[in-house]
């Protein structure tokens, strides 16, 4: 067995001598580094940028590289609400609209999430809105996270700027279809788990994993995104306490107020292969009271349909006591080492070379035939870009350090200045 190690992206010293190169061979050239990429022949450009945005793992098919936008200062953010032609809502949360948008410049495709700030200092989430940037900052580093690509603000509004993928929701392919067949199934489970893994490494628990959670990008991978619920700062072995989540997936130590660790990850791990497997969740009740009841005390029932191996998964997942459940002790080892992943080789997986058993029919970024109508058919609110100026002030402010732009273009813009 092969246990994955996490690849690293390039580090800072690689990165300043590359910028070093860069800066040498440019000295005295008025045009700079921008219009010496734009000279390049396509190929060359492409390479420059993959290696530039020292970004090892491979990202979906249509996500943007780091090296679009440029800043001279991190926390001075350029961007703006004008920057982006915003072509369709595809998502709506507690605190704002998330919009397919074109950078008009560069006429790369991001998702942007626009949150009203008022709202959210109104039900006091600003610490949560902070932890999801610094866990979608962290997502770039992994195939299966959403990751950031840059966030700014306004006086009124924040601006997620990520990744932008149209497979659809879990979610959304699970109702079309009841349930999926076990090899696709097992080929999901296995990319959750990877991303879960990865968090956990970093110490953060995810706590909110749900099938509205977990998109397909157009080649047929999972990504993870909404990381609002998350806790930073929880090391294997480490506990928390707060009450969070989605009914259906709450592992029984968090809905008894007791304090819980990572592994109730997988808990909610073993609720979605459930779903996947068997058309709901494994104690789903139109009920909450009786939902919460079903998950605390009744058995666990598998029906026909499913490997012996399947079962002994979901039977270790939904172990209620935490100390004894798969994963509860080593982690996402645990769970690699498990017969029900027999057929999945983790490199590959990680390396994006494993073929996904259903590949997305869409035709480009602007087709959206799998992202539900309740939110494509909604007008783009026309106050979304028309905010040109950004905060200026936002180091005393309760978003500060909110605004982000990739380091090595920070770098390179002060070098060649």
């Amino acid at each position: 067995m092969t246990v994955t190690c996490y690849p690293r992206p390039v580090t800072h010293a690689r990165m300043r001598d590359l910028v070093s190169f860069f800066s040498a061979l440019l000295k005295g050239t008025k045009g700079g580094f921008g219009d010496f990429v734009h000279k390049l022949v396509p190929s060359q450009q492409q390479q420059l940028c993959r290696y530039a945005g020292a970004q090892k793992t491979p990202r979906p098919e249509g996500s943007e590289e780091r090296g679009s936008l440029t800043s001279a200062n991190p926390d001075d953010s350029r961007l703006k609400p004008s920057d982006f032609d915003y072509l369709k809502v595809i998502g709506q949360g507690s605190f704002g609209k998330v919009l397919l948008a074109r950078h008009r410049e560069s006429g790369s495709h991001y998702a942007v999430k626009v949150l009203q700030k008022q709202v959210i200092l109104k039900r006091k989430e600003q610490r949560h809105v902070m932890v999801e940037r610094n866990v979608l900052l962290k997502g770039l580093k992994h195939p299966f996270l959403v990751g950031l690509h840059f966030s700014f603000q306004t006086p009124n509004t924040l601006y997620f700027v990520l990744d932008y993928v149209n497979g659809g929701e879990l979610f959304y392919h699970l109702q079309r279809e009841g349930s999926f067949p076990e090899p696709r199934a097992t080929f999901y489970a296995a990319e959750m788990a990877s991303a879960l893994g990865y968090l956990h490494h970093l110490d953060i628990v995810y706590r909110d994993l749900k099938p509205e959670n977990i998109l397909l990008d157009g080649e047929g991978h999972v990504m993870l995104t909404d990381f609002g619920l998350c806790k930073e700062g929880v090391a294997i072995g480490g506990t928390t306490h707060t009450f969070c989540g989605t009914p259906e997936y709450l592992a029984p130590e968090v809905l008894k107020g007791h304090s819980y660790c990572p592994a109730v990850d997988w808990w909610s791990l073993g609720s979605v292969l459930f779903e996947m497997l068997y058309g709901l969740p494994p104690f789903y009740s139109r009920s909450k009271v009786e939902m919460y009841e079903r998950i605390l005390h009744a058995p666990l029932k598998l029906r026909r349909g499913a490997s012996r191996a399947a079962r002994s998964l979901l039977e270790g997942l939904l172990e209620r006591d935490a100390s004894k459940r798969l994963g509860g002790s080593r982690d996402f080892v645990e769970l690699q080492c498990h017969p029900f992943f027999v057929s999945i080789n983790w490199d590959d997986l990680l390396a994006r070379k494993v073929p996904p058993p259903f590949v997305p029919n869409v035709a480009g970024p602007c087709d959206v035939r799998y992202i539900d109508p309740e939110f494509t058919r909604q007008p783009v609110p026309a106050s979304v870009g028309l905010s040109d100026r950004c905060h200026g002030g936002e180091a005393g402010g309760a978003f500060s350090g909110f605004s982000y732009m990739p380091p090595l273009e920070c770098e390179v813009a002060e070098l060649l200045s």
